[in-house]
């Protein structure tokens, strides 16, 4: 890259955040990132980027709030395959137009991983069947005129872990449950709306709050919340209670390739 200014989608999930120390690491300054809110993000997730990556390691963010954006393109597509291109599509969109402003930037750095690659049937070897589209592969405009830079794309995300230390990312953060890229987007079954969302992401902070409490978190290797589109009856103190349904799921998985659910949320 030499004295050439990189650009960079910072989402706070592990893969774009070890991208963005290892490129901060090379070239400081010159390295810009791109924080996009997209209203799908976890509980105070955006407040929680700027202060770690803007206040307390120092790089230059851009943050852009496109919440009323993404859930306009959401409205009617309840497929999840529609809903991660369409996600995908409109992030592009709004990267791409904030990265017009950077004149000088040359290079784009991703935090594509090898399990990326692998799930959108991007491998060289034509031998891997499409099982989700993935927002960092195969989702860049045709006529992007920036070099693709992509450190991390031979890795799995142990290894991209590892690296993450080394760089000083704290451990908590680095060893966080995965999250989706489109985010919430497909961890509501069905329509999109705000409503869906706000009370979605309460719900999740609440499940891996309890983990945490029962010191379960990192004995499981990912754990969330889907909201299902269905609303049932339960009792809220000495009350009937007609409301929406959370599924809770916690899962154990090696190379986060296949899983298997945890015999801990099996035996409750």
């Amino acid at each position: 890259m030499g004295d050439d200014e990189v650009i960079l989608g910072l989402s706070g999930g592990v893969d774009s955040s070890v991208v963005a120390m290892l490129v901060h690491r090379a070239i400081g300054d010159k390295l810009t990132c791109v924080f996009v809110d997209n209203g799908l993000l976890r509980l105070n997730e955006g407040e929680q980027v700027m202060e770690m990556f803007g206040d307390h390691f120092g790089l230059n963010i851009i943050k852009v709030d496109a919440e009323e954006r993404f859930l306009k393109a959401l409205e009617g597509k309840s497929d999840p395959e529609d809903k991660r291109k369409t996600i995908g599509h409109v992030f592009v969109d709004v990267f791409d137009e904030e990265s017009k402003k950077l004149e000088n930037a040359k290079w784009l750095a991703q935090g594509t991983i090898y399990p990326d690659v692998i799930e959108s049937a991007a491998s060289k070897t034509g031998k891997a069947h499409v099982i989700k589209s993935h927002h960092n592969v195969g989702g860049l405009p045709d006529d992007m005129e920036m070099g693709l830079v992509e450190p991390l794309r031979e890795l799995f995300k142990d290894e991209v872990r590892k690296i993450g230390l080394e760089l000083g990312l704290p451990y908590n953060m680095l060893y966080r449950h995965p999250f989706p890229g489109p985010g919430l987007g497909v961890r509501v079954l069905g329509e999109i709306k705000k409503e869906y969302c706000d009370l979605l992401r309460r719900a999740d902070a609440i499940f891996i709050e309890e983990l945490h409490a029962a010191d379960l978190y990192h004995k499981v290797s990912q754990a969330f919340t889907v909201f299902l589109p269905v609303r049932s009856v339960g009792v809220m103190g000495d009350g009937r209670k007609y409301d929406w349904v959370v599924s809770l799921r916690a899962v154990e998985t090696i190379d986060f390739m296949t899983a298997h659910w945890h015999i801990y949320l099996m035996t409750s």
